[in-house]
């Protein structure tokens, strides 16, 4: 059996790290200006987001943490509800 309160910590820690290499991402110039521009605007579905600005950058890290809890309680859901248990 999983534990949820594991597996949805390890699942933010993962989501946060991703989130923050994906932000400093969008400063890096290895991407054309076409690239670049793309990699804005994706960020920026997330609502109330807008590039560059400390409170956005922190609106993004809860977005990331409420939907790293959302798949963790999926996936631990799916895991212990799928185990094989002996009905004797």
């Amino acid at each position: 059996m999983l534990s949820l309160k594991r597996y949805g910590w390890l699942c933010v820690l993962g989501a946060e790290i991703v989130y923050v290499l994906c932000v400093l991402g969008g400063f890096l110039p290895i991407r054309s200006a076409r690239g670049l521009e793309l990699h804005h605007a994706l960020f920026e579905t997330l609502p109330g987001f807008t590039w560059l600005t400390f409170g956005s950058f922190i609106l993004g890290a809860v977005y990331m943490f409420v939907f790293a809890w959302i798949f963790a309680w999926y996936m631990v859901w799916m895991h212990n509800t799928s185990l094989i248990q002996d009905r004797k």
